[in-house]
C-alpha cells in the first residue's frame, strides 16, 4: 500500500539507447508530492527522453519507473488518468477549433461535466475568445495557453511540463508561473518540468537536476546549487555544467 509521505515519482537505474546512442544513462531520482521539480539540461541530455518514458509513450531500456507506487511498465494504466503532459512542440489537430480539441481530450479522459470544465479552464487561462477558432489560425503564444488548458483537463496530480512558458511574452509567461504555482498550492499535485528559463525554475522549483549526456550530474534546490558553484544565477550554473565544469561535482549518482 501506498503510503501519503511516499514519492510520486521514482525512477532507478533509468536507461534508454536508440541503437548506439545512449540518451538515458542510468538515472535514479525520486520527486516528492505538493512540490515542483526540473529536470535541465542542454539539447540532446536526455530530459524529453526521459519525461516520455515516464509516460509511457518510450519503454525503457533498462531500469524501473514507479508513480503514485505503480510499475508504469507493467500497470500504468492505473496511474495515466491522474497524470497529463504540456508541450507546445506538440501540435493539436490544425482544423479543429479549440473547443472541439478540448472536447476530444476531455472525453478520452472520460471528465464529467466537460462542458463547464472547458470554460472555467478557458475563463482561468484566458482562451475564452478564441475558442471557436481554428487551432491552426492561432499564434505560438494562444497554443502554448491551450496546451496548458489541455493538460488541466482532467486536474492532474501529476503534471509534467516541457518548455510550459516557451513563446508567450514575459507579462504572459509570468502570469502563467502564478497560475502554475496556485494549481500546485491548491490542488497539491506534483510538478515536475523541463525548461531553459532559469529564471522561471528558480521561481518555481524546490529541486533541480541538471542532466548531462543521458547522466543527472549534479541535483539540489536551487539555492543549494547556487552555494555548490559559488554564481549569482541558475543560468550561470547551467551553462558550467553544460560546458562540462559540472561533471567534476557529481553528487547525485
Amino acid at each position: 500500500m501506498r503510503r501519503v509521505s511516499d514519492p510520486v515519482i521514482e525512477v532507478s537505474a533509468l536507461t534508454k539507447r536508440f541503437g548506439a546512442t545512449l540518451a538515458v544513462d542510468g538515472i535514479n531520482f525520486a520527486v516528492a508530492a505538493g512540490v515542483t521539480a526540473a529536470l535541465l539540461g542542454g539539447n540532446g541530455a536526455g530530459k524529453t527522453t526521459t519525461l516520455s518514458m515516464l509516460l509511457g509513450l518510450l519503454l525503457p531500456s533498462a531500469g524501473r519507473i514507479r508513480v503514485f507506487g505503480e510499475d508504469m511498465l507493467h500497470h500504468r494504466y492505473r496511474v495515466l488518468p491522474r497524470m497529463n503532459f504540456s508541450s507546445p512542440y506538440l501540435d493539436l489537430p490544425h482544423r479543429l477549433t479549440v473547443r472541439q480539441n478540448l472536447t476530444v481530450y476531455g472525453r478520452l479522459y472520460g471528465i464529467a461535466g466537460l462542458g463547464e470544465r472547458i470554460e472555467a479552464l478557458a475563463q482561468d487561462l484566458q482562451i475564452g475568445e478564441f475558442l471557436a477558432t481554428q487551432t491552426g489560425k492561432l499564434s505560438a503564444g494562444q497554443k502554448t495557453r491551450v496546451a496548458l488548458a489541455r493538460a488541466l483537463l482532467n486536474a492532474p496530480a501529476l503534471l509534467l511540463l516541457d518548455e510550459p512558458t516557451a513563446s508567450l511574452d514575459p507579462e504572459t509567461a509570468d502570469w502563467v508561473r502564478g497560475y502554475l504555482e496556485r494549481y500546485r498550492d491548491q490542488s497539491g499535485a506534483t510538478i515536475l518540468l523541463a525548461s531553459h528559463n532559469m529564471g522561471e525554475v528558480e521561481r518555481l522549483c524546490s529541486e533541480v537536476m541538471m542532466m548531462r549526456r543521458g547522466r543527472i550530474v549534479d541535483r539540489g534546490s536551487p539555492r543549494a546549487l547556487l552555494a555548490r558553484y559559488g554564481r549569482d544565477t541558475l543560468e550561470q550554473v547551467f551553462v558550467e555544467i553544460a560546458r562540462a565544469g559540472g561533471a567534476a561535482r557529481q553528487a547525485a549518482q
